[in-house]
């Protein structure tokens, strides 16, 4: 009988892991080559569908790939982005703007996913950026696909387009934006739109059964959006469908400004819910994802 070393038979696993992620990293296929830069990180740009995607990746990436897709006015506030590159996250925006997250809008999104995920390598569930209209794209397409979402993150976001850019409650609305509403998802008449059902404050079940973790920042003075008719619907429906959502409310702040001057909470959201200890492919990935390293917590601003 051959006996092989014990040491060997322990570190045997551990060779097969190492394998595989050499493995995997070797089939994605590389990004292109770029001389462009956002504060400091290589940007790479992509044709989609006739769209442009851009690609923000980080130096070394996190176990498992996680990465964070923004709906809408990508760039805006970027303090959460940045901090999350230096964790490992690649970060995704696809220019389809004044689609206001319609159907066209999410089949748009399904072909960048399908191009991440099997081309590029990145993980399957991203966590999801919405900011103002921002939220009817991340929304609409977490719904339409659950088992393709990390987590949602909405800053001040539109979760019904009756209430913006409708104006039918308390809100002015848009002219402008609601023609685009109406001729985007294809209404054929404002009465076609008015009664329409499928916005994200009515649809949320999918959401909940796949358990998908939520937060909301927003100004209880928001003028524009008013909360009540966005946030303040999903803080009410979801938690009785069995959802979680975290709520971080500004007193006395309007629409803008987005954001927080302390971005660690939308760091840890993420981290937490999109990061490795989630997307990791292997129990020893998703161990590394446990604990946010200290050392890049943004400090909270003077």
């Amino acid at each position: 009988m051959i006996r092989r070393p014990a040491r060997f038979l322990r570190v045997l696993p551990f060779l097969a892991l190492l394998l595989l992620a050499v493995l995997r990293a070797a089939a994605a296929d590389p990004w292109p080559a770029t001389t462009q830069q956002w504060h400091g990180f290589p940007k790479v740009e992509l044709t989609v569908d006739g769209r442009t995607a851009t690609v923000v990746v980080p130096r070394t990436p996190a176990p498992g790939n996680p990465w964070v897709w923004h709906g809408e006015f990508f760039g805006h506030r970027p303090e959460p982005d940045i901090a999350l590159l230096g964790l490992g996250f690649h970060i995704v925006y696809l220019s389809v703007p004044d689609m206001l997250g319609s159907p066209k809008a999410v089949a748009h999104w399904e072909s960048l996913h399908t191009l991440l995920t099997t081309r590029h390598d990145l993980a399957k569930r991203p966590g999801l950026v919405g900011l103002s209209r921002g939220g009817l794209y991340i929304y609409n397409w977490a719904i339409a696909h659950p088992d393709k979402v990390a987590c949602l993150y909405g800053d001040a976001p539109v979760c019904d387009f009756k209430s913006w850019p409708g104006g039918r409650g308390s809100g002015p609305g848009s002219k402008r934006d609601w023609q685009l509403v109406l001729s985007s998802y294809g209404f054929k008449s404002e009465a076609e739109a008015l009664a329409f059902t499928n916005n994200p404050v009515d649809r949320l079940a999918p959401l909940a059964a796949a358990r998908i973790p939520l937060l909301h920042v927003f100004g209880d003075a928001d003028e524009v959006v008013p909360w009540t008719e966005n946030t303040g619907l999903i803080a009410e429906r979801y938690p009785k469908l069995g959802g979680e959502i975290t709520l971080i409310r500004k007193p006395g702040v309007k629409h803008h400004p987005h954001g927080l001057d302390d971005v660690r909470p939308i760091v840890e959201f993420f981290w937490k819910n999109a990061g490795p200890a989630v997307v990791g492919r292997t129990p020893e990935e998703r161990a590394a994802g446990l604990r946010l390293p200290a050392a890049l917590v943004p400090a909270a601003k003077p």
